[in-house]
């Protein structure tokens, strides 16, 4: 009988040890994490000109004293997914002052369209279809968020998923909210 407890004590060890070592190898949940940085100050704005979903063309000149908030994302993100209420809830907050653009890249119109119908926001979907504005706009990590100022000069970059309707994102955007011509 003490052999036997021995085997048992012995298979009880190994396998705790074989948990703790599987354990070590599995990385530990990844929060939800953001960079704000500001914008290069020898980086001019890229031109921006990309259809929306809706047919609709946009053009960052033609947004002038707004505030453009450019969100570049992709429905296979899910930190995308997960922020895009809080940018919707940002438009909502400033329907005169802010312009908040769903900058899509590279999908085809009925993906973006069956992720659209599974959520409630009304934000301005435009279509990155080469992939050429994220180029140009970002280091092509996602999402990533450009804030523009009301004279169109790009301040603020905010890459990974960021709560746009907190209090947080309200210190980034108040300042440029003075800038808006009335």
């Amino acid at each position: 009988m003490p052999a036997m407890m021995s085997l048992r004590l012995y298979a009880v060890r190994a396998l705790a040890a074989l948990g703790l070592a599987v354990a070590a190898l599995v990385p530990a949940p990844v929060l939800a994490s953001y960079e704000i940085t500001p914008w290069p100050r020898n980086k001019a704005a890229p031109p921006l000109s990309l259809a929306g979903l809706d047919g609709q063309p946009w053009q960052l000149a033609r947004l002038k004293g707004k505030v453009v908030v450019l969100n570049f994302w992709a429905t296979w993100c899910e930190p995308c997914r997960a922020e895009m209420p809080s940018l919707d809830a940002l438009a909502q907050k400033h329907p005169q002052d802010v312009v908040v653009l769903a900058v899509n890249y590279q999908e085809a119109e009925p993906r973006i369209r069956r992720y659209l119908e599974t959520v409630n926001i009304r934000l301005p979907v435009v279509l990155d279809r080469d992939g050429a504005a994220a180029k140009a706009w970002t280091r092509r990590i996602f999402p990533t968020t450009v804030i523009i100022d009301a004279a169109g000069k790009p301040r603020i970059v905010v890459t990974g998923e960021y709560d746009w309707a907190g209090p947080d994102a309200a210190r980034l955007i108040e300042p440029l909210l003075r800038t808006v011509s009335r």
